[in-house]
């Protein structure tokens, strides 16, 4: 492709070389450079792109994009915005591939997951689609799995999926689109038909800083798509709707909505509850326990009946669904007289409400076990603890991803958090953690595993070591 063709719809400052040189490839990882390729010098959180021009000049470069300008002998072209460069270029090289796809997209703090797989999985049972899927625990390809990195990649891999997609028959894509994405221009060149928003609470301020740019960075989805799906009971919707020009569509357990809920039922592996929209009223039952299920059913439900799948089919394809791993996960303990539970909950209200399901169908004590993140935002490792001290009959905090911090630092911050009289136990090493709590077990007790969900590692000092829950429990409880 041509240089010029690359660069088409780019704020180009100026050239460092010729418009029509052909280029064979695109690259903003100079390990991955190859012959050839266009080099774009991105600013990542930690490194600035341009440092490894000289590198990918070695591999055979012939241009570098950049938004400053770089020392080195590799050709550049200046661009205003490289992180939009990037995006812009990488639609162009891959021919556009979101405008061949019904592309649908889930933001917020907790549910993106589940409201993903809950798409994928009634557009699969009721329409026979192929359906890909890009997110946190893997990327699909109708039932191929591929590996993630993060829960929405860089713009290049993004494009380069969705082309994929469309390569492979795929005629759907649903994506989670997080708020790093969004502020880094991810998703500049996708249009999504329709998006979601589950929720916000507290995260990632390490990044955002306040609730409000937290909340700015999100609301972005919901300028580029057609409608917007969302939780009517979650107060900070209207600001996440504000600016948005698009058609809406609410959904709510509190009070009517273009979709609401009533009659729930949680039980211990399923909930229950009636669907009301405009005149229809459907019994709805779905394999995951927890109210906040209900959420992700109403939106799923909802983004596939615009997309013409009547309520009734999408609630009969609900009913045989179990969502994601590391959501609400059953770990098998055969022989055992307790239940353990997996689930990704790092967050203040993903706590709560694992904990407040858990507490609703536990027919003994509920036991949480949890850590939080290094290198992440303090400010909630207190909140997690006091919410564990309210709503658990015994908590025990250990390590998640300590990543460069102290793992004891990072518990002495939690601890500050537990209210008088809670029962905890601190236990540094996760893998003793769980031995302690799987040995102290009682009949009908709920022992949750929070924090890692799919993760099947732990992040020490940028090293990821493997580290699977379910082994654990698994050959703990082998060797008893």
């Amino acid at each position: 492709m041509k240089l010029k063709d690359l660069l088409a719809g780019v704020s180009v400052l100026s050239w460092g070389l010729d418009a029509e040189t052909e280029i064979r490839g695109v690259s903003f990882d100079s390990q991955q450079t190859q012959p050839g390729d266009l080099f774009v010098a991105i600013a990542g959180e930690t490194v600035d792109g341009r440092c490894y021009i000289n590198e990918a000049l070695e591999k055979g470069a012939v241009c570098a994009v950049c938004d400053r300008p770089a020392a080195g002998k590799l050709p550049t072209v200046l661009v205003e915005n490289a992180r939009r460069a990037l995006a812009d270029i990488s639609a162009n090289y891959f021919d556009h591939p979101a405008e061949k796809l019904t592309v649908l997209g889930v933001t917020g703090t907790n549910g993106k997951t589940t409201t993903t797989y809950l798409i994928k999985h009634i557009l699969e049972k009721c329409r026979g689609a192929k359906v890909g899927l890009i997110g946190t625990v893997c990327n699909m390809i109708g039932g191929e799995e591929l590996p993630a990195r993060r829960t929405t990649p860089e713009s290049y891999e993004v494009q380069s999926l969705l082309h994929r997609m469309v390569e492979e028959g795929c005629t759907h894509a649903v994506m989670e689109v997080s708020s790093h994405a969004l502020a880094m221009e991810r998703v500049r060149d996708v249009f999504f038909t329709a998006a979601v928003f589950t929720n916000l609470t507290q995260d990632h301020l390490d990044f955002h800083g306040t609730m409000e740019c937290y909340c700015d960075a999100k609301a972005q989805l919901f300028r580029q798509c057609g409608t917007a799906v969302y939780n009517q009971d979650d107060p900070w919707a209207p600001r996440i709707l504000r600016r948005s020009r698009c058609c809406q569509r609410s959904f709510s357990i509190r009070e009517k909505a273009d979709a609401w809920a009533d009659e729930l039922q949680l039980a211990g592996d399923h909930v229950c509850f009636r669907l009301h929209a405009g005149k229809e009223t459907v019994p709805v039952q779905v394999a995951i326990p927890g109210v906040f299920t209900v959420y992700n059913a109403l939106a799923a439900l909802s983004v596939c009946s615009l997309l013409g799948v009547s309520w009734q089919e999408g609630a009969a394809a609900l009913a045989h669904d179990h969502g994601a791993k590391g959501r609400m996960e059953v770990v098998p303990t055969p022989g055992k007289p307790y239940t353990v539970l997996i689930d990704y909950a790092h967050t203040p209200d993903a706590l709560a409400n694992v904990l407040q399901a858990v507490r609703g169908f536990a027919q003994g004590r509920t036991v949480a076990l949890f850590g939080c993140g290094g290198d992440r935002d303090r400010g909630k490792r207190p909140q997690m603890a006091r919410i564990a001290g309210q709503l658990a009959d015994v908590t025990i905090i250990t390590t998640d991803n300590p990543r460069t911090e102290s793992p004891e630092a990072i518990i002495a911050d939690m601890e500050a958090g537990f209210p008088d009289g809670a029962v905890y136990h601190t236990i540094v090493d996760r893998q003793e953690a769980i031995h302690w709590a799987l040995d102290h077990g009682r009949t009908g007790d709920v022992i949750v595993l929070c924090g890692k969900g799919h993760e099947d590692y732990v992040e020490i000092q940028h090293e990821k070591y493997p580290q699977d829950e379910r082994k654990i429990v698994a050959e703990y409880l082998k060797n008893e």
